[in-house]
């Protein structure tokens, strides 16, 4: 029988994939939440609190492969230091793996930043780890577009450019690097295109039959110069086989 993997995140837009997949393999999966849950498809969920680390050192309990998905605006280097010191004090631990962004230590901005530090808090844990940098996922992308358009006068940020990735494809990655041996950083992962921010745009207001005037503006400062000179983006990267197109194509026709 396979040990049991834990899983942080893992009731989220990734996490829920990465689970059905290594539950399809046959896998035993425990899932961090927040809130206490009957266990369903196999899968057991805890309530734990990354930000305190309450409840931690009895989900690592017995477990070798910890897959940290969890993350949000704030916090992700408090709960990465949370789960790794947890997870030292387990000693069962032989596997840590970390999902991360494209240009964590490149762009000057607050989750970015949080995300670098918490690759550095893994790198130096001494637990055998994995970390995988991936772009904006397509959820993401359509959420700012979709945003921006609500406007009269659409926003257009000049230079800047994304690799919007398909989180699909991110998941199966993801469930790959977790049955594997931990190896270190391994290659980023992003979309099949670089997109400007006006092409995003300009294709979600197609597919929506929207018109906008658009405002041209420049980003200041450091924030701008990382985006215009493609901090953000990592162009010789593996890329998912999935495209914005077919996700927009998929988003409007259902809603």
């Amino acid at each position: 029988m396979s040990s049991t993997i834990l899983v942080t995140g893992g009731t989220g837009l990734l996490g829920a994939q990465v689970v059905a997949i290594l539950r399809r393999s046959g896998h035993t999966v425990r899932v961090l939440s927040r809130h206490d849950r009957e266990p369903a498809d196999g899968v057991r969920y805890v309530a734990v609190d990354l930000m305190t680390g309450e409840g931690l050192d009895a989900a690592l309990s017995g477990v070798r492969t910890v897959l940290h998905l969890a993350g949000g605006p704030k916090g992700d280097d408090v709960s990465t230091r949370n789960l790794v010191e947890a997870a030292q004090r387990a000693g069962s631990v032989e596997h840590l793996l970390l999902i991360s962004v494209v240009g964590a230590d490149a762009v000057p901005v607050g989750y970015f930043a949080r995300k670098a530090a918490a690759e550095k808090i893994v790198a130096a844990s001494g637990i055998p780890y994995t970390i995988l940098r991936a772009a904006q996922f397509h959820e993401l992308t359509l959420k700012t577009v979709r945003a921006m358009a609500k406007a009269p006068v659409l926003p257009a940020p000049g230079g800047i450019r994304w690799q919007p990735v398909a989180s699909g494809d991110v998941a199966v990655r993801l469930a790959e690097l977790t049955l594997g041996a931990p190896a270190g950083r391994v290659p980023d992962l992003v979309g099949p295109r670089v997109y400007t921010l006006e092409e995003l745009q300009r294709g979600y207001l197609a597919a929506v039959g929207k018109r906008r005037m658009r405002l041209p503006i420049r980003v200041p400062g450091k924030i701008g110069k990382a985006y215009r000179s493609g901090a953000n983006l990592s162009l010789d990267a593996p890329a998912g086989s999935h495209t914005w197109e077919e996700f927009l194509t998929t988003q409007i026709a259902g809603s």
